[in-house]
């Protein structure tokens, strides 16, 4: 059965982002829908199910943990913290949700927060080049407006 309040006691066991390490993947198939494999949610990562879950921690996908990981830096560059990251992530969803009628998910897909940690999931190197004040390159994007990075999206 789904519940919605389980994710909750994720929010008690947080700590600040810098002094999470390692993200520990937990199932609950409440939160995840469509396309989606994982989010980050003060300091863990959500899968939709236990097997997902575990083939994260194991590091089977080692690109998805790395994009989950690369918010986590996210995270402690926005003042390290959780509160700060997620209301700027809403902020950018909400200024770029009208663009949802010309591009299918645009919200998220030109969240600038999503578009460093798609452009270096692969780069399994990044997080140690991004050093202790976390990731920025959301930052670059962020300075854009929301029709500058539909259209470089749509060129790419």
């Amino acid at each position: 059965m789904r519940n919605p309040f389980r994710i909750i006691r994720l929010v008690f066991k947080a700590r600040s982002p810098r002094k999470v390490t390692d993200m520990e993947a937990v199932a609950d198939d409440f939160w995840l829908r469509g396309d989606y494999a994982a989010l980050t949610f003060f300091g863990f990562i959500v899968t939709p199910s236990a097997r997902e879950a575990e083939a994260v921690n194991r590091n089977v996908n080692p690109y998805l943990k790395n994009h989950e990981m690369i918010h986590l830096r996210q995270a402690q560059s926005t003042h390290n913290s959780w509160f700060c990251f997620y209301c700027l992530y809403l902020w950018y969803w909400l200024r770029a949700l009208h663009l949802n009628r010309r591009l299918p998910n645009a919200a998220y897909r030109l969240n600038p927060f999503e578009i460093e940690a798609y452009d270096h999931e692969r780069d399994l190197h990044y997080l140690e080049r991004c050093g202790p004040r976390g990731a920025n390159g959301w930052r670059t994007e962020a300075k854009k407006k929301p029709k500058q990075r539909l259209k470089e999206y749509l060129r790419a």
